[in-house]
């Protein structure tokens, strides 16, 4: 049986899926179809129920319930590994006539800035690692970065006006999830169980063999140094993604309920969110 697979080509993705996706793990009679995009296409791509199991950003996932449960194992949460909000000049002010460059408007990072700033509506969608020159050049006033781009913007004089993470765990007191690992409905629960149980050992395989970096995360990693991807992985693949456990649950249930207050429309708080 063949399923189809989506996750982004950035380290902590590619460290996750590596054992899976190249059968460096017995894989249980399953093979994996390997789709790696940006997470935003990867959004976009849960709306329309395009694959069997993929990584995307929370806010595209709690528009899918019909379609998709999360898995308990490869999400992306924990404290510090928010996105930051950036401005090319230090004490930036952030107002509704601020233009900010966003990652994608399905994306965690956008949520987090509309739960810290109401008032920030002025928004250009574009890719994640076009968004520093975007604030360098002028064309934006502000950037949402996420991803490795947490270790660059200061070699891009850059200055930070806020670490949104950090403004969600003051707030609610809980980890920041950023993306999960869903799949849809539409396989069944065994073989989904399955999934969940072969992607955690994909991970445990990654983490006996850690700090080695392997082929296939550098083949995808945009010629990144290695102490880059090191610490790309350090900061987003953790216990959490092994399970979520009660706090990563919790952590999701809350983020969920802050969607729901600007989204009313996209669902209900009773929804089924886990597998």
């Amino acid at each position: 049986m063949t399923l189809t697979l989506g996750f982004s080509p950035c380290p902590n993705d590619t460290f996750i899926f590596d054992a899976l996706v190249n059968k460096k793990i017995d894989t249980d009679g399953l093979d994996f179809e390997a789709k790696l995009e940006d997470v935003e296409t990867l959004n976009q791509w849960a709306l329309e129920e395009k694959l069997d199991v993929t990584k995307l950003s929370f806010p595209a996932f709690f528009r899918s319930l019909d379609n998709y449960l999360l898995l308990d194992s490869g999400s992306a949460l924990g404290k510090g590994v928010g996105p930051l909000l950036v401005a090319a000049s230090e004490g930036a002010e952030v107002n509704a006539t601020k233009k900010i460059a966003i990652p994608g408007i399905n994306t965690t990072a956008n949520l987090l800035l509309g739960f810290a700033y109401p008032e920030a509506t002025n928004k250009e969608a574009i890719l994640f690692s076009e968004i520093e020159n975007s604030v360098v050049n002028g064309s934006a006033d502000l950037g949402l970065i996420i991803h490795e781009n947490r270790f660059t913007f200061q070699d891009k004089g850059l200055f930070k006006v806020r670490d949104l993470g950090e403004y969600w765990e003051q707030q609610m007191n809980v980890p920041i999830p950023l993306g999960g690992i869903a799949i849809s409905q539409g396989v069944k629960q065994s073989v989904a169980q399955k999934v969940n149980a072969l992607i955690r050992k994909s991970l445990e395989y990654a983490f006996a063999n850690y700090p080695e970096i392997s082929g296939y995360v550098k083949e995808h990693s945009q010629s990144m140094q290695e102490d880059v991807m090191r610490k790309h992985i350090d900061l987003y693949v953790n216990n959490y993604s092994l399970s979520l456990g009660e706090d990563g649950r919790k952590a999701i249930e809350t983020l969920h309920s802050v969607f729901l207050k600007n989204n009313p429309e996209a669902g209900n708080e009773d929804a089924q969110l886990f597998l």
